[in-house]
């Protein structure tokens, strides 16, 4: 059974607080945006999928309630709380592009003569539920494509090793995973023969989370140091690397979690097929190249306390970007529900085709 991050019925939202896990599995409640903006912004919930999801419904908590008689307050609300959800976490794309899209419905609902405050209020809420239907069928898509791709890249009927890198499955998603849905999907095919995840420093999201999910699914995993990835690709063959998005620039150059370049240039350097998994609407078409992407930087307790004990010498000083950005050169494909683009194919994609479902 995947693991739920995200518990919405009947207009109830809760997410599984992920700064306990592996220790303590808690639920906690969501009662509105103000509620999404902070669990968003510590990390309670993560993952640039779930980051747009939980986003989104602890809105529709806030205005499911609520009765409407005007049409321009409702939008209003709507426009104004959508763009405070962006603020929480920048970096990720998917929530200023969910936010893009539902403002545009709400505009669109607003100016519409034939629909009521009511009927506007229901539609946009009936939209809003179907994000979290269409995260997990995009997921299980990606999934398909990533896997088909690993094994059509040389591993051809043998069995695969795989290395990813921060916590890209239910978590991270709705459900399912976007690069752990390709580790589960290889797993489903009986093709894994070993999956290794790393500890991801400093807030130690693969070895709290990832290896969680490995446990919880029974999958041959292995967790690893952040800078033992040479040694095991030097010693081990490693079929590919599969890792997840916040966000991809139209170049294809790629921003996830800190310690993903340096991943991806092991890999280049071992010949090791390096693969992005993430849903389309990661895809900034709006952003030319890497440059152009905002690295959120995160407090540096992060970096000197470990479970609230210091760990780090007091008085030095931290930086601690949150992601960094890899080259497009270093990608061999990019894995998303509609199939695998290699950055130069991904720079022939229009904005009209990035819309169509």
């Amino acid at each position: 059974m995947t693991l739920r991050a995200i518990k919405w019925e009947d207009g109830k939202l809760e997410i599984l607080d992920q700064i306990l896990l592996p220790v303590i599995s808690k639920y906690v409640a969501v009662k509105g945006v103000e509620d999404g903006w902070k669990v968003i912004n510590k990390m309670q919930v993560r993952g640039a999928p779930a980051i747009a999801i939980v986003g989104c419904l602890s809105l529709a908590v806030e205005i499911q309630p609520e009765v409407f008689t005007d049409k321009k307050s409702l939008r209003q609300e709507i426009e104004g709380k959508l763009n405070y959800l962006v603020s929480a976490r920048p970096t990720a794309v998917n929530m200023k592009i969910a936010a893009e899209d539902l403002i545009t419905l709400s505009n669109q609902l607003s100016k519409d003569d034939s629909v009521s405050a009511a009927d506007m209020k229901e539609r946009f809420l009936k939209a809003i539920d179907a994000m979290l239907e269409k995260d997990i069928a995009d997921n299980k898509a990606i999934g398909r494509h990533g896997a088909q791709a690993i094994l059509n890249n040389g591993a051809g009927d043998s069995l695969v090793r795989v290395l990813t890198h921060c916590n890209t499955g239910s978590l991270a998603t709705a459900g399912y995973g976007t690069a752990l849905g390709v580790i589960r999907t290889l797993h489903a095919d009986k093709k894994l023969e070993q999956v290794y995840c790393t500890e991801t420093r400093p807030y130690n999201q693969g070895a709290r989370l990832t290896a969680y999910e490995l446990v919880h699914e029974k999958m041959p995993a292995t967790l690893i140091c952040d800078d033992m990835v040479a040694a095991l690709m030097k010693s081990r063959t490693i079929s590919a690397v599969i890792v997840g998005a916040d966000r991809v620039a139209a170049n294809g150059d790629t921003a996830n979690k800190i310690g993903t370049y340096q991943i991806a240039v092991v890999a280049n350097y071992h010949s090791v097929p390096f693969y992005v998994a993430a849903p389309f609407t990661s895809i900034d078409f709006t952003i030319p190249n890497g440059d152009r992407i905002i690295i959120e930087e995160r407090p540096e307790r992060e970096m000197t306390h470990i479970n609230d004990q210091r760990v780090a010498a007091a008085g030095i000083q931290c930086w601690n970007p949150a992601f960094d950005v890899t080259p497009a050169a270093l990608i061999t494909g990019i894995v998303t529900e509609k199939g695998v683009y290699s950055p130069e194919e991904l720079k022939g994609l229009n904005v009209s085709e990035k819309l169509q479902d």
